[in-house]
């Protein structure tokens, strides 16, 4: 007679098996997903002379976190600047020396953290700028802002604004160690005057995390307000599988894996490659800070959060709209906070082209009574009309009680806005609408190239992305009014 147990032992074989099986499936899919592109020496470089959270012990005020920046960007030039070819080929590599996109040959080079110092400061602001992204991205902002007596940080976060290879074993902790460098000087500059953080994208999450140490007396001060631009507050689902797929890049003949994408490098103040280990880290903060969240409203007084106004695009490829409300806005549950939301070009949208049409969610969202926060949405006047208005309703209201006609109309050929176009103005010299009449830098904004696919090294779909925001004029004035308010209070 057979054991009883026999058919379990059977069982867990056959389901090890079955795991077995999962996980080469997996493997061979990442396999034959290898990009194209060949690993070049921005992708291998080791840069020893980056910041990290174990740096803290010696590199413990912002001048030497300069100082280390410094010896950072001269080994950029030692290990990966002077080993990339120049010349025919080389044109529009970032690393090559003299091409149209080197931003050395730029003053300042806005990769570098940057520091506009005030005389008599009404206060401070600190710039975080996203994964992968550079402090050029906020430099507008900050720029708007220093002109109004506010003493202003754009830091670069560790792993950024050098070489894609910094982003492969960036924890974002490393990020948060930055940060609290950041403020503690800021805060030794501005003699007690309020501090307001902008983070954009990843630099959300980062805002955020600071703002709980503050709350809980770790850290000091405690923002005035925050501001959050296309917010990374949740990502798509598929970020989780991210850290198993870099343990994979481990083994021999999986390097690969280390990257979600292997693009050339033309833009001088962001990288197109991006390795799976930043998708991780974005996947981790926002795991904690939705955690972290979801504690502190369960035991504190909503209200004792610093006020946050949160600009966000109807559509989002990078980050999930969704979670701006979900896991931020609504567990916030205080009056103090406002989302502007920019919907689609509703003219537009009436084309049978559009696949997808945020119009039930925004609709929704204009009728819903319950919601906490105050809700403006910047959209088509009517669908007939390129005119653009801003409706806005207050917190528990199921209408609008306001509405303002903006000076913009929906630009010819744009039928939305993106996740990395809101920080932008039209007039970006690299990003812009149209190319600057002068500029060492060449121009990757909106560009109308026609022709045969698969003959430009661009990807097709950054070309289709839009890079700047036509209503930046009507973010940057809610940002000033917002900050100057909860100075005033």
């Amino acid at each position: 007679m057979s054991s009883p147990i026999a058919p379990k032992k059977r069982n867990s074989t056959s389901f090890k098996w079955l795991i077995l099986v999962g996980i080469a499936a997996i493997i061979l899919f990442f396999l034959l997903r290898e990009d194209s592109e060949q690993m070049m020496v921005w992708h291998t470089a080791e840069l020893t002379e980056e910041f990290t959270e174990k740096k803290l012990g010696t590199i413990y005020s912002w001048e030497q976190y300069m100082r280390l920046e410094d010896r950072l960007f001269a080994e950029l030039e030692q290990k990966v600047v002077a080993q990339t070819d120049t010349g025919k080929g080389f044109e529009l590599n970032r690393y090559s020396e003299g091409s149209g996109t080197n931003p050395l040959s730029s003053v300042p080079n806005w990769n570098r953290s940057f520091e506009l110092p005030a005389d008599d400061p009404v206060g401070g602001l600190l710039l975080l700028h996203g994964m992968s992204d550079s402090p050029y991205s906020l430099r507008a902002l900050g720029e708007t802002f220093h002109k109004r007596g506010y003493w202003v940080i754009g830091i670069r976060l560790p792993g950024h604004g050098t070489a894609p290879s910094g982003l492969t074993d960036l924890s974002w902790k490393d990020m948060a160690g930055a940060v609290q460098l950041a403020t503690d000087h800021i805060k030794a500059k501005t003699a007690g005057r309020p501090l307001h953080i902008i983070g954009y994208s990843t630099g959300a999450p980062l805002a955020l995390d600071y703002t709980f140490d503050a709350l809980k007396g770790k850290i000091s001060p405690l923002p005035s307000s925050l501001i959050l631009i296309s917010p990374a507050i949740g990502i798509h689902p598929a970020a989780g599988l991210a850290g198993f797929k870099d343990q994979l890049s481990a083994f021999p003949g999986l390097d690969h894996l280390a990257w979600l994408s292997v693009q050339p490098e033309f833009d001088p103040y962001k990288y197109n490659s991006f390795a799976t280990n930043a998708g991780n880290q974005v996947h981790l903060i926002t795991r904690d800070v939705a955690r972290r969240l979801t504690d502190w409203s369960r035991k504190n007084d909503p209200n004792k959060f610093p006020p946050v106004l949160t600009f966000q695009s109807a559509v989002d490829a990078t980050v999930s709209v969704n979670a701006v409300l979900d896991q931020l806005l609504i567990p916030l549950n205080s009056e103090n906070h406002e989302l502007v939301l920019f919907d689609i070009n509703r003219f537009a949208a009436k084309s049978a082209l559009l696949v997808s049409d945020p119009g039930p969610l925004t609709t929704r969202l204009m009728a819903e009574k319950d919601l906490p926060f105050r809700l403006t949405l910047v959209t088509n006047k009517d669908p007939e009309s390129l005119a653009v208005v801003a409706k806005s309703k207050p917190p528990f209201s199921s209408s609008h009680d306001a509405m303002s006609f903006l000076n913009h109309r929906w630009p010819e050929g744009v039928i939305s806005l993106s996740h990395v176009a809101l920080p932008f103005p039209p007039d970006d010299p690299l990003y812009g609408s149209k190319p600057p009449s002068e500029g060492s830098i060449a121009f990757l904004g909106q560009m109308a190239i026609k022709g045969e696919r698969d003959l430009l090294r661009i990807p097709y779909d950054w070309l289709l992305r839009l890079r700047h925001n036509p209503f930046y004029d009507f973010l940057e004035q809610r940002a000033i009014e917002w900050v100057e308010t909860t100075d005033d209070h």
